[in-house]
């Protein structure tokens, strides 16, 4: 599934438009910035939090900016707290599993057109409000 969108040069996301939805129990999730390239999201899990096996098709970097987690990326499993980071290619099985309530920042390439139309997407980029609003007066 791809975004059927054009997107500006420009996408910026203010903290107070991008609200927390709960996809799954013990999960929150916040769509930042993203383009048809690629997407950037924030996650909060609370400290029971397991996330269920899956894969998809989306490259996926992972930085934990507080908390720690269990991974299972593949036949490896890890575990990350704040300020650790990885990598890992589309295609491959993983999930993680809460230690401690964590916070972690995903990018994924190419976008997760499946996490803005099965979620609630970031808001019209401020640049179009603008215009659109300038337009109006």
């Amino acid at each position: 599934m791809t975004l059927e969108m054009r997107f500006p040069d420009l996408v910026l996301v203010l903290a107070r438009d991008a609200e927390f939805f709960s996809p799954e129990p013990g999960l929150l999730r916040r769509i930042l910035a993203y383009n048809e390239r690629m997407m950037l999201v924030e996650h909060r899990m609370e400290r029971t939090w397991i996330g269920t096996r899956h894969s998809h098709p989306h490259d996926q970097m992972v930085y934990v900016i507080a908390g720690r987690l269990t991974f299972q990326c593949g036949e490896e499993e890890f575990e990350a707290g704040a300020g650790d980071s990885f990598v890992l290619r589309g295609g491959i099985e993983h999930s993680a599993r809460a230690i401690e309530a964590a916070v972690v920042l995903d990018v994924f390439t190419p976008c997760r057109a499946d996490f803005v139309t099965g979620g609630q997407p970031a808001r019209r980029p401020h640049d179009a409000q603008d215009r659109d609003a300038k337009a109006n007066r």
